[in-house]
């Protein structure tokens, strides 16, 4: 006589998945992935560094060889070796503020900012991080090329009128400034790329800002001009690395105010309509 005994088995249990928590630093991380996995970014910021130091040194070569000619062009009459080193920022702006505009637009025309905002439903922290990540790298590209053609430019100008050093007041000052603003361009950048969700209308946008405005600026009764062309972008901007001033620019110091308002302005909007909008 056979008896039957059933075996009661246990129930399997699947591994338990690990849990990954939406941190900060890996938001980061993960911006910083995807910011240099693109050419785009490469091809851009050799641009902006090659138009910052190529320009810089050609403005010194020029003003080195209308001194020694004899025939030196008056717009160059002033110019010292910050003016000539810095020569290129407003040609690296638009390169760094288009390449800012891509970063976070980009997205939104490949429709891989859906699966971003899935793995970070609280949304602003992606445009927090994008902004900063993008900041940080134009911040270090400008400082760079501003610093190198500075001691390249001394170099071609020795000797001349413009020549100067590092030790002379303003100069520090002036350099870090220039770095300071291409960085915030690329937030500006950003944060327009993330307002109006297009590559197109974002690079519109921010050379109209930049270069066109103050231009038409320019139509206006000299009344009107002074009050207010020193609060434009573009000018405001420019106060921040300025190595002389007068009575119709802003100090550094105002300068830097009056520009990091208008880049939280841009932020602001962005992150208004990142919270508002669906995407």
């Amino acid at each position: 006589m056979s008896i039957l005994t059933a075996t009661a088995e246990e129930p399997r249990t699947a591994p338990a998945r690990p849990v990954y928590r939406v941190t900060g630093r890996r938001v980061l991380a993960s911006e910083w992935a995807k910011l240099w996995s693109l050419r785009s970014t490469w091809i851009t910021l050799g641009l902006g560094l090659l138009f910052l130091v190529a320009f810089g040194l050609i403005a010194a070569s020029r003003y080195k060889s209308g001194i020694d000619s004899g025939n030196l062009d008056s717009d160059f009459a002033d110019s010292t070796t910050v003016s000539l080193s810095l020569f290129g920022t407003n040609f690296a702006q638009l390169a760094l503020g288009v390449l800012g505009v891509l970063v976070t637009a980009g997205e939104y025309s490949t429709g891989m900012i859906r699966s971003t905002l899935a793995a970070v439903p609280r949304r602003l922290p992606v445009l927090w991080s994008k902004a900063a990540v993008f900041g940080l790298v134009a911040l270090a590209l400008g400082t760079l090329g501003a610093f190198v053609t500075f001691l390249i430019g001394s170099g071609i100008v020795s000797g001349t009128p413009a020549d100067m050093s590092f030790s002379h007041a303003g100069v520090l000052r002036s350099l870090l400034g220039a770095g300071l603003y291409l960085g915030l361009v690329g937030v500006i950048g950003a944060a327009l790329g993330a307002l109006l969700r297009s590559v197109a209308g974002g690079i519109s946008v921010l050379v109209a800002t930049f270069m066109l405005i103050p231009g038409l600026i320019s139509l206006l009764p000299s009344s009107w001009q002074n009050d207010i062309s020193p609060y434009l972008p573009s000018n405001a901007g420019e106060a921040m690395f300025a190595l002389t001033h007068d009575s119709t620019t802003l100090s550094p110091g105002t300068g830097l105010l009056v520009f990091l308002c208008w880049t939280v302005l841009a932020l602001g909007g962005a992150a208004y309509r990142l919270v508002r909008s669906d995407v």
